[in-house]
Parts: C-alpha cells; sequence; structure tokens
C-alpha cells in the first residue's frame, strides 16, 4: 500500500454500499445478541428450574436442542447447519444486487439468526462437527422453546409477507424508457 501510495496511486480501497452494510450491521447485532443471551442461559439458566417472568405467559427454560422448531428433523443437526450455510450463501449473492432499505433488514435478521444458530451447531458439539446443539430458553405457552435467533428469523418472515402485500420488491428494476412503461421483461 505504501509503494502505491508513495508514486502518487491511489491505493484499492473497498467501498462497501449502504445496504450492503445495513445488512451487515443488522446481522452483526443480532448474532451479537444472540451470543451474549445465550452465554448468560448457560450461566444462569443451565440445571435450574424454569423461571417464570408473567406467570405461565414468559418463562426462561434452559434447553438445548439438536433439531428444529416443534421436534421437526430432531436429531438433524448437520442437516440443519448444511441448509443454514445453503442460506447464507444465498444471501451473500443475492446482499449486493438488493435495492430496498426495507429488505435489508429482512435480509440482515436472517442472516443475523441464521449465523447465531449456525454458531451453535458449530461450537456447542461433544459428537463431531455440525453436530452441536442449539441452546434455547425462551418459553411460551404452546410454542417451541426458542431463542434471540428464532425471533429475529420470525420477525424477518413477517416482515417480509408484509413488504410482500405492499408489493415492495427486494430488486427494483430500471425503467425500460423515459416514458415510464415499468421494468424490460426478463
Amino acid at each position: 500500500m505504501h509503494g502505491v501510495q508513495a508514486k502518487g496511486r491511489t491505493p484499492l480501497i473497498l467501498r462497501v454500499q449502504p445496504i450492503v452494510r445495513r445488512v451487515l450491521t443488522i446481522a452483526w447485532l443480532v448474532w451479537a445478541l444472540d451470543v451474549l443471551s445465550k452465554t448468560l442461559a448457560l450461566r444462569l439458566l443451565e440445571g435450574h428450574s424454569p423461571v417464570k417472568l408473567l406467570g405461565n405467559l414468559l418463562r426462561l427454560n434452559f434447553t438445548r436442542n439438536s433439531g428444529a422448531a416443534f421436534s421437526f428433523i430432531s436429531n438433524g443437526s448437520t442437516l440443519l447447519a448444511a441448509f443454514s450455510l445453503c442460506a447464507i450463501l444465498a444471501i451473500a449473492y443475492w446482499t449486493p444486487r438488493i435495492t430496498s432499505k426495507k429488505w435489508a433488514y429482512v435480509f440482515g435478521l436472517v442472516l443475523g439468526g441464521t449465523l447465531g444458530n449456525l454458531s451453535d451447531r458449530i461450537f456447542r458439539s461433544h459428537d463431531g462437527f455440525l453436530k452441536g446443539q442449539v441452546i434455547d430458553w425462551i418459553e411460551l405457552p404452546s410454542w417451541p422453546i426458542f431463542n434471540v435467533a428464532d425471533s429475529a428469523i420470525v420477525v424477518a418472515a413477517v416482515i417480509a409477507v408484509v413488504l410482500s402485500f405492499r408489493n415492495v420488491l427486494p430488486i427494483s428494476h430500471p425503467r425500460q424508457d423515459d416514458e415510464g412503461k415499468g421494468p424490460p421483461d426478463a
């Protein structure tokens, strides 16, 4: 870099698009909050009786989950980790292409939530790579116990549905001509 600057040339500077920065910031915040909350759950809740916060409406109940919600794919950590990796790759591919700031929230929440649960599957394993169990600790009546990462993914899904009903596209296409005849046929 110094040699480039000494010759009067501009060094290559990686510029991140504002929407990409938004996605990454949201993802990092969700991931960090998820890791922090799971660390606290391990310290304060593991091995203890559930803590009632709002009677039977909200309890803190520590559990480890090798599958997905509603006992879907029990002992499916490896399969779910592979699915998570595919989701991360898809988000990495599509994020630089999105033009909607609102969809950036969806992408960021999904990415952060996916990274949170994938981190557990990678680092909380006693049985091998990608076979870890996800830490869940928030319990509502008649609902699976969940965590911050799960919450972020569900909130992202709700936002995506609302945006879809409002016809907000993640990627807007340039007009075909100046008369505003709509997007080009593809």
